[in-house]
Formats: structure tokens, C-alpha cells, sequence
């Protein structure tokens, strides 16, 4: 699929591109935690298909087609090499742009995502897409919000709580709903030894077990890749704990 309406592209700072790709339901702001990273790398963000001001695609996709989108902005932008940061549906975005890509990679973050989900979880992803359909975003916002962040964190409202309650309440239903089904037929599996990219991998040590099995498989199965916990954090580790997380990005992207 060619989408016919290209992201717009957000870029601040200076330095080796830094691409990072925000997951389902939100936009590029929730990278707004990592904008003092632009210090020392070019950062470029954008909103996904259906997501925030990237107009609704008007057919489905799938991971693939999201990763060669990536593809062509980027060489549109004059951008022939970047680190790569993705969280949830944004890590397998960048898991297989990695894979397809391996020369325009220099190094690879993967956060709280999964090469592909359990079928439990696929058959859950055909429900979250008829509730955004029929009854909108909104409907599913409490219950996204207890597998996101820890229940310390939801319960004093803290600030990464209120962005993502905020963009899941504009989150468009139906951008909503076809993000569900690439992500529950995406099987990225083959992709992980392909990736030559020097890779971290992130999760949430409190994540639902099969991210946090996910992980384990990336850091076993990506060629030299490291795994790094962020304690008391769920599914949303990176903006629950920023302070954590840009430490391990800047430790790792230095190295």
C-alpha cells in the first residue's frame, strides 16, 4: 500500500538523525520526554497514519507498508542514515525497517514491543478494533491506561498519565481500529536476524508477560543485542520513568 497523505515530519537539534516512532493511539509528542536529546542528535518524529494531524489512511495496512513509508520519508528528507527508537507498535515498525534496512541504521532501540503477539492477544487486538469502531477510543481509555503505567502512577494523575489519557480521547476510531489489525497480523519473527544494527532493547519490569517474554526472545535473537529493565513500570516504561530511560538511550547511543 502507498499512503496517499505523507506524515509531516517534526525535526529539532542537531547532529546524526534520531527517528522516533511513538506507538498506538498517541503521537509524536509522547517523545517530548527525550527533546533535550537534541543537543546531540537531529531528532525526527511524526504521527503515524490516523494518529494525531496524519489524516486517516482510507485503506488498511499492514507493518510492512508502515516501514516502507518510513523508508521513502526519510529518503525524501535527504535523512541516508539514523538511529532508530520505537515503542510498542512503533518497535515493530522499526524492527523491520532494521531488517530491510540494514544499511541506513546505526543503532537500534526497541521498546516494550514484541516481533509478534500471542494469539490470545491477536484475538484481543479484533476486539479493541470493533470497540474503537463502534463505541470510539474513549471507551477503552481506563483500561489502556492500567496496563500503560503502574497503579502508583494512575492514581496520582501524573503527567505522562494525562498525555496519554488526553491523546487517547482524540485518537480517531477507525485510526484506531486499523493499527489494531496490522498489529495482530504482524509476525516479524524472521525479521530479528536480519537486524545488524548494534540494538537495545527495553521493557517494563512489571510489562504483561508476554512483552516481557518478547523482549528476552529480541535480546536472544537480534545478533548481540543487550536488554535493559525499567523498574515499577508497565507497558508505557519510557515516559513513566524518563529520567531512567533517556540515561539508558544516551548510555547506549554514546557507546
Amino acid at each position: 500500500m502507498r499512503f496517499e497523505d505523507a506524515p509531516k515530519l517534526h525535526r529539532s537539534g542537531s547532529g546524526p538523525a534520531l527517528v522516533l516512532l511513538h506507538c498506538l493511539g498517541v503521537d509524536h509528542h509522547f517523545w517530548n520526554f527525550a527533546r533535550e536529546l537534541d543537543r546531540n542528535y537531529t531528532l525526527v518524529r511524526y504521527d503515524l497514519p490516523g494518529h494525531g494531524a496524519t489524516p486517516l489512511p482510507k485503506d488498511s495496512y499492514t507493518i510492512e507498508d508502515l516501514s516502507r513509508q518510513l523508508e521513502l520519508m526519510l529518503r525524501e528528507a535527504g535523512i541516508d542514515r539514523a538511529h532508530l527508537a520505537g515503542i510498542s507498535l512503533g518497535g515493530l515498525i522499526a524492527q523491520h525497517f532494521a531488517a530491510a534496512n540494514p544499511d541506513v541504521v546505526d543503532r537500534l532501540i526497541l521498546v516494550d514491543t514484541t516481533p509478534r503477539y500471542v494469539d490470545e492477544m491477536r484475538r484481543m487486538w479484533a476486539v479493541r478494533a470493533q470497540t474503537a469502531r463502534q463505541e470510539g477510543v474513549p471507551a477503552l481509555i481506563d483500561g489502556l491506561l492500567k496496563i500503560w503505567f503502574s497503579d502508583a502512577a494512575v492514581a496520582r494523575d501524573a503527567p505522562a498519565v494525562q498525555y496519554v489519557r488526553s491523546a487517547l480521547a482524540r485518537c480517531s476510531g477507525e485510526g484506531y481500529a486499523l493499527a489494531c489489525e496490522a498489529l495482530a497480523a504482524a509476525d516479524l519473527r524472521a525479521d530479528a536476524e536480519r537486524i545488524k544494527a548494534p540494538t537495545l532493547v527495553v521493557c517494563g519490569e512489571d510489562d504483561i508477560p508476554s512483552f516481557l517474554d518478547a523482549a528476552r526472545w529480541l535480546q536472544q535473537n537480534i545478533t548481540g543485542a543487550k536488554l535493559a529493565w525499567i523498574p515499577g513500570t508497565r507497558h508505557a516504561s519510557v515516559i513513566e520513568k524518563p529520567e531512567q530511560a533517556l540515561d539508558l538511550m544516551r548510555g547506549f547511543l554514546k557507546a
